[in-house]
Order: structure tokens, then C-alpha cells, then sequence
């Protein structure tokens, strides 16, 4: 990882709330590894602000990258506000990746909120080689999409009030897609109660998930032992801190569904 002073090339609203912001990373780039990695940004140089926000990378070229994000609070309101020139201090890349499905194997994309940013660099990582996707995007409205439903072309889009696409949670069409696919493999991106429902449904169907996991990170390093999850399975028994707690920034953000537990 590198800390690295970048400049804002483009920043626009996406949808309600959310926003895509471009900005020079020739240095993060060259050290970046593939999608489900994320940065740290510094929102000012001040004590009232000492902690970076954790966004997740949605895309890279050779020598910018760029984030989606969702207005919450007042570090990323002040982020919406940034214009082009405007510099801010990137740390990263950070974290692991996705791992790439089989040849055998038809990947599934299921992005909820704003874990739609991992979920849009890796369907372009893989349809850059050609790979078969299919995609759910879960949003409460359509005011919170930018996406259009595209079944015939494998995009499927959610909504809470059936205002545009599939009424309801992605849960709901993923029980249907699934059908039309022998041999899939699940990734997903979202708010807690998403990820718990696509891990359980991968773990009844015996499907292959792996899910990037949302959390506060402080430090992005595993300093500050802000971003604990417990993991899973009789590997993870043992009585020691390290054995039974895995830290989101270091060790994931990126699981296999098996190995981790939500509380």
C-alpha cells in the first residue's frame, strides 16, 4: 500500500445519494490487485475529522481510479462537494480480491446499497475476459438506481417498492435465476442483512459464495481492531482471539461464505 496525494478529475451524482468520483492514481495503480479491494481517504488534516473513510474501488484505468459512494454523514457530504482539481490524500489499495469463477462456472454479481462499487469493477473485470455474468442490484427505490433492468442481458435490478424492475429484495430473483444456471458461483457486496441471506442460501444450496464484507475501518491496517467478525467453522475453535476473530480490513474484505459468522 502507498499514501497518495490525488486530484479529483471528475466527480458526479449517480443516483439519490450516491456519487462517482474520479481521480489521478498512477501510483495506486500500479500496486493494485484486482476487485474487492478497497481505499482509506483522509477527510481533513484537522482533529476533528483523525479518521480515514473506507470506499470501496469500482474502477480503475491505467492511471485513475474511481469509488461510488452514498452521502451518510458529514465527511461524505464533504466529499460530494469536492471539485475537479481538488486533492485528497488516498490510501491503499487495501484488502484482498474476489477470486474468479471456474471455466465451468457462471458468476452471479449481488450488490445491495452502496456495496454496488466492488460488485461494478468485478463485472467489468470479468467481462473484460469474456466471462458470462449475471447481476442482481437491490435499491429501496428507483431513485437509488442508475442501472437499467436488463434481464436479456443479464442485469437484474430490485426494488423494495417494486418501482422499477423485480418488486421486493434480490432475494427473491436470485431463487429464480439460479435455476437457469448449472453451475453457478455467488459474490456479493452489501448491508449485513443482504450478505446473511445470500450466505445462508449459498450454504442450504451448497452453492460456492464469497461475500465482501462492509465495516467501519478506522485504520484500514488492522491497528485498531475496529472491524472484528467472528469466524466460522470447527478450524476456528480454538480458544485464542486470533483463531476465533478475523479483522475485515486486514484478512478480507473478501470471504468465503463458510468461514465467517454474523451475529
Amino acid at each position: 500500500m502507498i499514501d497518495q496525494v490525488c486530484k479529483v478529475l471528475s466527480i458526479n451524482p449517480l443516483a439519490k445519494d450516491i456519487w462517482e468520483m474520479t481521480f489521478s492514481a498512477d501510483q495506486l495503480v500500479k500496486i493494485y490487485k484486482g476487485a474487492g479491494q478497497f481505499i482509506e481517504i483522509l477527510g481533513d488534516k484537522t482533529w476533528d475529522h483523525p479518521l480515514r473513510r473506507p470506499m470501496s474501488i469500482s474502477g480503475i484505468t491505467d492511471s485513475t481510479m474511481s469509488i461510488i459512494f452514498k452521502v451518510m454523514g458529514q465527511m461524505t457530504s464533504r466529499f460530494s462537494s469536492l471539485k475537479v482539481n481538488d486533492e485528497i490524500n488516498v490510501l491503499g489499495p487495501l484488502g484482498n480480491t474476489f477470486s474468479h469463477p471456474s471455466e465451468n462456472e457462471t458468476a452471479i454479481l449481488i450488490g445491495g446499497g452502496v456495496g454496488l462499487a466492488p460488485i461494478m469493477n468485478f463485472l467489468n473485470e470479468l467481462k473484460s475476459i469474456n466471462n458470462h455474468v449475471l447481476t442482481i442490484i437491490g435499491a429501496r427505490t428507483k431513485d437509488e438506481h442508475h442501472l437499467d433492468h436488463d434481464p436479456c442481458n443479464g442485469m437484474y435490478l430490485t426494488t423494495d417498492d417494486g418501482s422499477i424492475g423485480d418488486h421486493g429484495t434480490v432475494m427473491p430473483t436470485l431463487d429464480r435465476i439460479i435455476n437457469t444456471v448449472k453451475y453457478p458461483k455467488l459474490y456479493a457486496c452489501g448491508p449485513e442483512p443482504m450478505l446473511k441471506a445470500v450466505q445462508q442460501f449459498g450454504l442450504t444450496h451448497d452453492i460456492p459464495t464469497e461475500l465482501s464484507v462492509e465495516s467501519y475501518m478506522g485504520c484500514g491496517v488492522g491497528l485498531c481492531q475496529g472491524c472484528v467478525l467472528k469466524r466460522e467453522g470447527p478450524d476456528f475453535a480454538e480458544d485464542s482471539y486470533q483463531k476465533k476473530y478475523t479483522v475485515v480490513c486486514k484478512d478480507g474484505p473478501v470471504y468465503n461464505a463458510k468461514e465467517i459468522h454474523f451475529d
